[in-house]
């Protein structure tokens, strides 16, 4: 990934809604969601989702394809990776870079 297609991403992400938007359409998975469902359980205006639906689609983080008269978004998984390789790509100068918290008991049973 390119630093201005990385900015485009980031950029599209940095905003409360679309945010919003994105992670519920990687929830739905690859079956991804109808805008009309998006909107009820965001509660955000067909309007306002239409705009931030077409700023994911153009950051390529969303695609949008047709079943039957119905569009379909899903998350645009490919660039999601992308993203998340291009961040990490030279993680701990290269070292296995080991998690800020654990998650599981240490051996004499206390949480980390």
């Amino acid at each position: 990934m390119e630093n201005k297609s990385a900015i485009a991403a980031l950029s599209a992400l940095a905003q409360d809604s679309r945010l919003a938007v994105f992670r519920l359409l990687v929830q739905a998975g690859p079956e991804g969601m109808a805008p009309s469902r998006i909107a009820e359980v965001l509660a955000i205006p067909a309007s306002s989702l239409s705009f931030h639906l077409k700023e994911l689609s153009s950051a390529h983080l969303a695609t949008q394809t047709k079943a039957g008269r119905s569009l379909i978004y899903t998350a645009n998984f490919a660039t999601m990776n992308e993203l998340l390789g291009f961040l990490t790509e030279n993680c701990c100068g290269g070292n296995p870079c080991s998690p800020a918290a654990q998650c599981c008991p240490n051996p004499e049973g206390e949480q980390s």
